[in-house]
Protein backbone atom coordinates (compact mmCIF):
# COMPACT_ATOMS: atom_id res chain seq x y z
CA UNK A 1 0.00 0.00 0.00
CA UNK A 2 1.44 3.29 -1.19
CA UNK A 3 2.44 5.67 1.71
CA UNK A 4 0.53 9.18 2.08
CA UNK A 5 3.82 10.61 3.46
CA UNK A 6 5.61 13.08 0.76
CA UNK A 7 8.89 11.63 -0.86
CA UNK A 8 11.80 13.84 0.99
CA UNK A 9 9.90 14.29 4.01
CA UNK A 10 11.78 14.20 7.06
CA UNK A 11 11.08 11.15 9.24
CA UNK A 12 8.33 11.54 11.98
CA UNK A 13 8.75 10.82 15.74
CA UNK A 14 9.38 12.24 19.26
CA UNK A 15 11.46 15.96 18.75
CA UNK A 16 14.80 15.07 19.89
CA UNK A 17 15.08 16.05 23.11
CA UNK A 18 18.39 18.69 24.14
CA UNK A 19 19.50 20.26 27.32
CA UNK A 20 22.11 22.81 27.85
CA UNK A 21 23.88 22.61 31.26
CA UNK A 22 26.49 24.82 32.89
CA UNK A 23 28.56 22.62 34.99
CA UNK A 24 31.46 22.12 32.80
CA UNK A 25 32.07 25.84 33.57
CA UNK A 26 32.70 25.23 37.02
CA UNK A 27 36.54 25.29 36.99
CA UNK A 28 36.99 28.29 35.21
CA UNK A 29 33.92 30.07 36.56
CA UNK A 30 34.95 29.33 40.16
CA UNK A 31 38.57 30.88 39.77
CA UNK A 32 37.36 33.96 37.41
CA UNK A 33 34.32 35.16 39.94
CA UNK A 34 37.21 34.26 42.74
CA UNK A 35 39.78 36.26 41.22
CA UNK A 36 37.99 38.79 40.12
CA UNK A 37 35.87 39.38 43.59
CA UNK A 38 39.49 39.74 44.94
CA UNK A 39 41.03 42.19 42.86
CA UNK A 40 37.69 44.36 43.26
CA UNK A 41 37.69 43.62 47.58
CA UNK A 42 41.10 43.59 48.28
CA UNK A 43 42.05 46.34 45.89
CA UNK A 44 39.25 48.24 47.15
CA UNK A 45 39.93 47.29 50.65
CA UNK A 46 43.60 48.48 50.07
CA UNK A 47 42.60 52.00 48.51
CA UNK A 48 40.28 52.88 50.96
CA UNK A 49 42.30 51.99 54.10
CA UNK A 50 44.72 54.45 52.67
CA UNK A 51 42.60 56.83 51.71
CA UNK A 52 41.29 56.88 55.08
CA UNK A 53 44.77 57.85 56.06
CA UNK A 54 44.55 60.81 54.01
CA UNK A 55 46.89 59.62 51.92
CA UNK A 56 48.18 61.72 48.92
CA UNK A 57 46.31 60.79 45.34
CA UNK A 58 50.24 59.63 44.25
CA UNK A 59 50.76 57.59 46.84
CA UNK A 60 46.79 55.75 46.45
CA UNK A 61 47.78 55.07 43.08
CA UNK A 62 51.24 53.60 43.96
CA UNK A 63 49.96 51.60 46.66
CA UNK A 64 46.92 50.29 44.67
CA UNK A 65 49.02 49.15 42.30
CA UNK A 66 51.52 46.97 44.00
CA UNK A 67 48.22 46.02 45.10
CA UNK A 68 47.07 44.55 41.77
CA UNK A 69 50.36 43.41 40.98
CA UNK A 70 50.92 41.28 43.96
CA UNK A 71 47.31 40.45 44.16
CA UNK A 72 47.41 38.66 40.60
CA UNK A 73 50.58 36.86 40.67
CA UNK A 74 49.64 35.79 44.06
CA UNK A 75 46.04 34.61 42.66
CA UNK A 76 47.70 32.69 39.86
CA UNK A 77 50.24 31.12 41.88
CA UNK A 78 48.01 29.80 44.57
CA UNK A 79 45.56 28.83 41.84
CA UNK A 80 48.01 27.14 40.16
CA UNK A 81 49.35 25.20 43.34
CA UNK A 82 45.80 24.20 44.56
CA UNK A 83 44.15 22.96 41.55
CA UNK A 84 47.29 20.85 41.14
CA UNK A 85 47.22 19.44 44.62
CA UNK A 86 43.38 18.24 43.35
CA UNK A 87 44.79 17.18 40.35
CA UNK A 88 47.65 14.80 41.89
CA UNK A 89 44.79 13.65 44.16
CA UNK A 90 42.94 12.74 41.16
CA UNK A 91 45.75 11.00 39.51
CA UNK A 92 46.80 9.04 42.42
CA UNK A 93 43.34 7.78 43.06
CA UNK A 94 43.01 6.64 39.27
CA UNK A 95 46.27 5.02 39.34
CA UNK A 96 44.94 3.13 42.88
CA UNK A 97 41.69 2.12 41.37
CA UNK A 98 43.97 0.89 38.10
CA UNK A 99 45.34 -1.29 39.98
CA UNK A 100 42.75 -2.93 42.00
CA UNK A 101 40.67 -3.46 38.87
CA UNK A 102 44.26 -5.22 37.75
CA UNK A 103 44.23 -7.72 40.65
CA UNK A 104 41.10 -7.72 41.91
CA UNK A 105 38.52 -7.38 39.07
CA UNK A 106 35.52 -9.19 40.95
CA UNK A 107 35.43 -7.60 44.10
CA UNK A 108 35.56 -4.13 41.83
CA UNK A 109 32.58 -5.69 39.82
CA UNK A 110 30.40 -6.20 43.17
CA UNK A 111 31.81 -2.63 44.21
CA UNK A 112 30.56 -0.82 41.28
CA UNK A 113 27.43 -2.83 40.82
CA UNK A 114 26.44 -1.92 45.09
CA UNK A 115 26.98 1.34 44.00
CA UNK A 116 24.30 1.24 41.18
CA UNK A 117 21.76 -0.79 43.54
CA UNK A 118 22.69 2.33 46.22
CA UNK A 119 21.08 4.32 43.47
CA UNK A 120 18.07 2.40 43.06
CA UNK A 121 18.29 -0.27 40.95
CA UNK A 122 17.23 -3.71 41.40
CA UNK A 123 20.62 -6.31 41.86
CA UNK A 124 20.10 -8.73 38.93
CA UNK A 125 19.71 -4.77 36.51
CA UNK A 126 22.34 -3.21 38.46
CA UNK A 127 24.78 -6.33 38.14
CA UNK A 128 24.31 -6.05 34.21
CA UNK A 129 24.86 -2.03 34.07
CA UNK A 130 28.04 -2.61 36.38
CA UNK A 131 28.98 -5.73 33.86
CA UNK A 132 28.62 -3.84 30.68
CA UNK A 133 30.57 -1.00 31.80
CA UNK A 134 33.16 -2.30 32.91
CA UNK A 135 33.55 -3.96 29.66
CA UNK A 136 33.27 -0.67 27.81
CA UNK A 137 35.61 1.31 30.16
CA UNK A 138 36.33 0.14 33.66
CA UNK A 139 38.04 2.66 35.24
CA UNK A 140 36.44 5.35 33.58
CA UNK A 141 33.14 4.27 35.36
CA UNK A 142 34.69 3.57 38.28
CA UNK A 143 36.18 6.98 38.74
CA UNK A 144 33.22 8.83 37.75
CA UNK A 145 30.91 6.89 39.85
CA UNK A 146 32.74 5.53 42.43
CA UNK A 147 35.26 8.52 42.72
CA UNK A 148 33.18 10.81 41.43
CA UNK A 149 35.73 11.71 38.91
CA UNK A 150 34.96 12.59 35.14
CA UNK A 151 36.59 14.77 32.39
CA UNK A 152 33.75 17.54 33.06
CA UNK A 153 34.80 18.84 36.54
CA UNK A 154 38.28 17.42 36.27
CA UNK A 155 41.24 19.59 37.64
CA UNK A 156 42.86 21.89 35.22
CA UNK A 157 45.44 24.24 37.19
CA UNK A 158 46.31 26.35 34.02
CA UNK A 159 42.97 27.31 33.17
CA UNK A 160 41.91 28.08 36.72
CA UNK A 161 45.55 30.39 37.27
CA UNK A 162 44.75 31.91 33.96
CA UNK A 163 41.18 32.80 34.41
CA UNK A 164 42.33 33.89 38.15
CA UNK A 165 44.93 36.03 37.35
CA UNK A 166 43.19 38.00 34.51
CA UNK A 167 39.89 37.98 36.33
CA UNK A 168 41.87 40.17 39.34
CA UNK A 169 43.46 42.28 37.26
CA UNK A 170 40.06 43.66 35.84
CA UNK A 171 38.73 43.38 39.07
CA UNK A 172 41.43 45.56 40.87
CA UNK A 173 41.81 48.17 37.57
CA UNK A 174 38.10 49.54 38.46
CA UNK A 175 38.70 51.17 42.08
CA UNK A 176 42.15 52.07 40.73
CA UNK A 177 40.34 54.22 37.72
CA UNK A 178 37.46 55.50 40.74
CA UNK A 179 40.87 56.57 42.97
CA UNK A 180 42.29 58.46 39.92
CA UNK A 181 39.49 60.49 39.35
CA UNK A 182 37.93 61.11 42.69
CA UNK A 183 38.08 64.55 44.37
CA UNK A 184 40.05 64.23 47.77
CA UNK A 185 36.79 64.97 49.98
CA UNK A 186 34.67 61.95 49.25
CA UNK A 187 37.34 59.97 47.79
CA UNK A 188 36.88 57.31 50.54
CA UNK A 189 33.47 57.09 50.53
CA UNK A 190 33.28 56.92 46.14
CA UNK A 191 35.83 53.78 46.04
CA UNK A 192 34.02 52.18 48.74
CA UNK A 193 30.07 53.02 46.91
CA UNK A 194 31.29 51.95 43.46
CA UNK A 195 33.25 48.93 44.88
CA UNK A 196 30.10 47.60 45.74
CA UNK A 197 28.66 48.20 42.82
CA UNK A 198 30.87 46.36 40.67
CA UNK A 199 30.73 43.33 43.18
CA UNK A 200 27.11 43.50 42.64
CA UNK A 201 27.38 42.99 39.42
CA UNK A 202 29.84 40.27 39.62
CA UNK A 203 27.45 38.57 41.19
CA UNK A 204 24.97 38.82 39.25
CA UNK A 205 27.39 38.05 36.08
CA UNK A 206 28.36 35.00 37.79
CA UNK A 207 25.07 33.96 38.74
CA UNK A 208 23.90 34.20 35.27
CA UNK A 209 27.13 32.26 33.25
CA UNK A 210 26.32 29.43 36.23
CA UNK A 211 22.57 29.60 35.14
CA UNK A 212 21.27 30.73 38.90
CA UNK A 213 19.24 33.28 40.31
CA UNK A 214 21.22 36.47 40.41
CA UNK A 215 19.74 38.43 43.51
CA UNK A 216 21.45 35.99 46.29
CA UNK A 217 24.84 35.73 44.60
CA UNK A 218 24.52 39.52 44.58
CA UNK A 219 23.64 40.34 48.01
CA UNK A 220 26.14 37.45 49.43
CA UNK A 221 29.31 39.10 47.50
CA UNK A 222 27.88 42.86 48.55
CA UNK A 223 27.64 42.22 52.11
CA UNK A 224 30.64 40.17 52.92
CA UNK A 225 32.56 42.62 50.86
CA UNK A 226 31.41 46.15 52.43
CA UNK A 227 32.23 44.23 55.77
CA UNK A 228 35.97 43.63 54.53
CA UNK A 229 35.84 47.66 53.62
CA UNK A 230 34.54 48.82 56.57
CA UNK A 231 36.98 46.68 58.88
CA UNK A 232 39.92 48.07 56.21
CA UNK A 233 38.67 51.63 56.41
CA UNK A 234 38.58 51.56 60.20
CA UNK A 235 42.35 50.34 60.70
CA UNK A 236 43.92 52.98 57.88
CA UNK A 237 41.99 55.55 60.11
CA UNK A 238 43.12 54.57 63.42
CA UNK A 239 46.38 53.68 61.89
CA UNK A 240 46.71 57.21 60.33
CA UNK A 241 45.41 59.08 63.06
CA UNK A 242 48.49 57.40 65.30
CA UNK A 243 50.92 58.22 62.56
Amino acid sequence: MPSDKPRGAPPTGPARHSERHRVDRIGWLRAAVLGANDGIVSTSSLLVGVAASNAARSTLLIAGTAGLAAGAMSMAAGEYVSVSSQADTERADLAREADELATQPEAELRELARIYQDRGLDREIATEVAKQLTAHDALGAHGRDELGISHIVTARPLQAAGFSAGSFTVGAILPLVVASVAPAGPRTILIALTALVFLALLGVLGARAGGASPLRPAIRITVWSAGAMLATALIGKAVGTVV
